[in-house]
């Protein structure tokens, strides 16, 4: 299939710069499939979508601050957004301006408080860089990082919680899982007490998940690896609810793609490692069966994951109808359930 097959076009009006107060008022469009038929909801009415005997999958990865602004010696400005730990204080990143940051080039942040020195090239067009500072790494971090919202996203962040999930545990993402900053610690109460088991597995969001689709022929682009884990307790829910007949709902993009990563013939297995699933039409799901996300990006490996699960034609004329009900799209924008 080509790039062009998943584009669509959105007034940049309809872009979200600030999310929604309180977070389950978000609109949710929620897709049949069996029917084709689209309903317009708030998203606190995805509880009557759900059963007793379902199995919510939520990915509990917390935003680190990982976009850091810096000085060269030279005194000019560069930016060091972190991807992926490869050690203590070594971490893929990605930089600007590539020229300027060469293996060999180093860089200063709070006057010092942290450096960091470029070590070596990436496949992906990126950096390693190993740091140094005084005292905590964590520490120098949280204090002069920022949180690594989208270039499409104009608004300053206020509150740094509003970019994480309310069930956000483990540090290590470059973005949010934005499908999960839509639930409320009450929506979930209400969500379990409804009989639906909620289960976390962990993904942390880095280039795999954001990285733009620069080939017109999708066969050819190369997803980049993520880190992600299933405990023996997540695999065992899930395949319970497999068992009692009640369906696997992944909240994001992100879960689905643990899950999927996760699968051998059809059940769950407790597992952790890099994964670069690529789904795309044509993919035979072996655990989802229904999906919570956000709108997508135009030609981005996210929109072809819906599409997969879905169907191409039917998710852009979704996404054309969402534009014309004037909905909000990306991170701080509305919701989508497809069942």
């Amino acid at each position: 299939m080509k790039l062009s097959d998943f584009m669509y076009d959105l007034p940049e009006e309809r872009i979200a710069q600030t999310p929604v107060e309180p977070r389950d008022h978000s609109r949710l469009m929620v897709l049949h499939r069996d029917t084709g038929a689209i309903e317009h909801r708030h998203f606190y009415d995805i509880v009557d979508y759900l059963n007793p005997g379902d199995c919510l999958v939520i990915n509990d990865t917390k935003v680190i601050p990982a976009r850091l602004y810096g000085e060269r010696p030279s005194g000019g400005a560069c930016e060091v957004l972190l991807l992926k730990q490869l050690g203590p204080k070594k971490w893929e990143t990605l930089v600007k301006p590539g020229k300027k940051l060469r293996p060999g080039a180093e860089v200063s942040f709070g006057d010092g408080r942290l450096k960091c020195r470029v070590l070596e090239n990436t496949d992906a067009g990126g950096r390693v860089v190993e740091f140094e500072c005084e005292g905590s790494f964590e520490a120098a971090l949280d204090a002069l990082g920022e949180m690594p919202l989208p270039p499409y996203i104009h608004e300053k962040l206020a509150d740094r919680d509003r970019y994480q999930t309310v069930y956000a545990r483990q540090e290590g993402s470059a973005a949010a899982p934005t499908a999960g900053l839509h639930f409320t610690p009450e929506l979930l109460d209400k969500i379990r007490a409804k009989g639906v088991d909620v289960a976390p597995v962990l993904l942390h969001v880095g280039l795999g998940t954001f990285r733009p689709v620069k080939v017109e022929n999708i066969e050819e682009h190369q997803m980049h690896t993520e880190y992600f884990e299933v405990t023996e307790d997540a695999a065992a829910r899930v395949n319970a609810a497999k068992d009692r007949g009640g369906r696997v709902i992944a909240v994001g993009t992100t879960s689905v793609r643990t899950l999927e990563s996760a699968a051998v013939n059809g059940r769950l297995a407790a597992m952790r490692g890099d994964t670069g699933i690529f789904i795309k039409p044509g993919y035979r799901f072996q655990l989802v069966d229904a999906l919570i996300t956000n709108f997508h990006l135009p030609g981005s490996t996210l929109i072809m994951l819906v599409s997969a699960f879905y169907d191409r034609e039917r998710v852009l004329e979704a996404y054309r109808t969402a534009v014309e009900e004037e909905y909000r799209f990306f991170s701080f924008g509305d919701a989508m359930f497809i069942e």
